[in-house]
């Protein structure tokens, strides 16, 4: 049942150790808002935790990434008619506190785009290679598009009705700073509210591993600074 405007999408590869925590905070204390769980083929029991506690979920049955993950929630988001559609974590790094900030920022300036930022007003803990990594993908957006996004890299971002439309349906790219960049230059209103993000209740990250950091921050960086000037939108 639909009893909201704002719908979650919550990809979920592999979370086992934390989904139940994250779904049920969420129904306990944020039962305004909807969510969907999309399981990306996981291997260790997500699915079958989600199937017994009675989630809204979509299983899918192969790994598809974040991208094939993320845009099966925007299709859904879409033929269920939602305004607003949050990107929300199902490791716990996310927190649910942010929500209302973001919501009431996209509707205060109609922004297509609202994104989560470590870095307005609240003392962060990112560490010395996330935070470079951050600041030299920053420079890099501001470099192609003229705007001043002060934390790229955090995945805690609402995209309005527009936004859901063109993920669902045209854009088949990552939900990732590249991609946010590309939007930026394409017209997309953007805004950002101060949110603190908490260590992850399990499983591991990409920025564990200082090697994979690297990689990471490298290939946004081409694809900011060289790549996006190619892409285009059906």
């Amino acid at each position: 049942m639909k009893n909201s405007d704002l719908l979650l999408i919550i990809p979920a590869y592999n979370e086992a150790e934390s989904i139940e925590k994250v779904v049920e905070e969420l129904r306990r204390d944020y039962g305004d808002y909807d969510y969907v769980v999309i399981t990306d083929g996981s291997t260790d029991g997500t699915d079958r935790i989600c199937d017994e506690r009675g989630y809204n979920t979509i299983h899918l049955p192969v790994n598809l990434g974040l991208t094939g993950c993320f845009r099966t929630g925007m299709k859904y988001a879409s033929m269920k008619g939602y305004a607003y559609a949050v990107q929300f974590d199902g490791d716990g790094q996310h927190r649910p506190e942010y929500i209302r900030a973001l919501y009431e920022k996209a509707r205060e300036g109609d922004y297509d785009l609202v994104l989560g930022s470590r870095f307005i007003g609240l003392e962060n803990d990112m560490s010395g290679m996330r935070s470079l990594g951050s600041r030299l993908i920053r420079l890099a957006v501001r470099l192609t598009t003229g705007a001043v996004i002060t934390d790229p890299t955090c995945g805690l971002r609402l995209y309005n009705r527009r936004m859901i439309e063109l993920f669902a349906w045209k854009l088949n790219f990552a939900p990732e700073p590249d991609t946010i960049s590309f939007l930026i230059k394409n017209g997309a209103r953007t805004a950002e509210v101060p949110v603190k993000v908490a260590e992850r209740d399990g499983g591991s990250s990409l920025y564990i591993n200082p090697i994979n950091a690297v990689r990471y921050m490298l290939k946004m960086l081409t694809s900011i600074l060289l790549i996006q000037n190619f892409r285009v939108s059906r």
